[in-house]
């Protein structure tokens, strides 16, 4: 029986095969992926209704911050499939993958593809800059971040106008991670949805995917808030 790498892409598989039930995303990634939606919307629902709902804005983002330093390390620490070694790729892999999608040679990857590899590299950063910008950040109304006492009002507008126009650019990525599902569920016939909601997916072998620890996430995602609260709060 064979043994794959957590994110090769398959060959063809056999005629009448039964494609084997095999584990991509441990369950820290999953609830990362899924608390990250929700907090994503909570900020921005608050963020334009403004007034009281600011102070949900204010620990939504405070949580975002959390959620993506989490990511970030369990990168490193996480289940194999999880980890940026797995499926960071260079430019040629990613132009080549590219150029396959709009053929018919195009061979789906069991975990992250070349593109959406960088494109989480993306939205982990423009997560982090509009987080880390609201802190200090300012309405010049009733709103400030909770560091906003460290630095000076001009640098504070300054930092105010990266949060606006980063909104866009956030707006922009989630817009096309949406389209992308759109695109693999319509086009490849490929739902990327049920593995990240159960954990598995259909696969032409068996995989040797490390778990990440659940215990590990937690402790780190507790130090981690620990120190996101000692440091705003």
């Amino acid at each position: 029986m064979t043994r794959s790498h957590v994110n090769s892409s398959p060959p063809q598989g056999l005629p009448g095969k039964r494609p084997y039930r095999v584990r991509v995303w441990d369950l820290p990634t999953r609830l990362f992926h899924w608390l990250l939606v929700l907090l994503v919307t909570v900020s921005f629902v608050t963020g334009k209704l403004g007034g009281t709902a600011m102070q949900y804005h204010e620990w939504s983002g405070a949580a975002i911050l959390v959620l993506v330093f989490f990511r970030v390390l369990w990168g490193f620490v996480g289940g194999m499939p999880s980890r940026f070694t797995t499926f960071m790729r260079g430019p040629r892999k990613v132009f080549d993958y590219a150029r396959s999608l709009l053929g018919k040679g195009h061979a789906p990857y069991l975990g992250h593809n070349p593109m959406g590899a960088w494109s989480i590299v993306a939205m982990l950063t423009a997560l982090l800059v509009q987080a880390g910008t609201g802190l200090f950040a300012n309405d010049d109304i009733l709103t400030e971040g909770p560091l906003f006492h460290l630095v000076s009002k001009d640098t504070s507008d300054w930092l105010t106008r990266i949060h606006h126009t980063n909104q866009n650019i956030l707006i922009g990525l989630v817009a096309l991670h949406l389209g992308a599902i759109v695109f693999y569920w319509v086009v490849k016939r490929e739902n990327l949805i049920p593995a990240m909601i159960t954990g598995h997916k259909q696969w032409h072998e068996t995989v040797d995917a490390a778990e990440g620890s659940p215990w590990r996430a937690l402790l780190l995602a507790a130090i981690l808030a620990a120190v996101v609260y000692f440091v705003v709060y």
